[in-house]
């Protein structure tokens, strides 16, 4: 019982961590390039929801097609290991552009 109620904790400090960092990736004074952006949303969406559900869209709509593409890259990986590369690359974007 005591290590549900710890290993909860953990999880919730690292679920407002990683709100926290959602939040500053909108604060930097650059913005980062295209394909770091497409990383951070690859990793959040799979943080958030997990293993990529919806359909491909098509190769017209580039733009949902590249985000689909970067979620679909994460498939397997476990919300907590996201979530950690998530606020990692974060602080990595936060050094080079700010």
């Amino acid at each position: 019982m005591i290590i549900k109620y710890v290993l909860k904790m953990m999880n919730d400090d690292l679920y407002l961590e990683f709100e926290n960092s959602a939040k500053e990736i909108n604060e930097l004074k650059k913005k980062p390039d295209n394909e770091e952006l497409l990383n951070l949303y690859g990793l959040y969406k799979q943080a958030k929801f997990g293993n990529n559900k919806s359909s491909k869209p098509s190769i017209f709509n580039i733009k949902d097609k590249l985000k689909w593409e970067s979620w679909e890259k994460q498939k397997g990986k476990g919300k907590i290991k996201s979530c950690k590369e998530y606020i990692n690359l974060v602080e990595e974007l936060k050094n080079k552009y700010n």
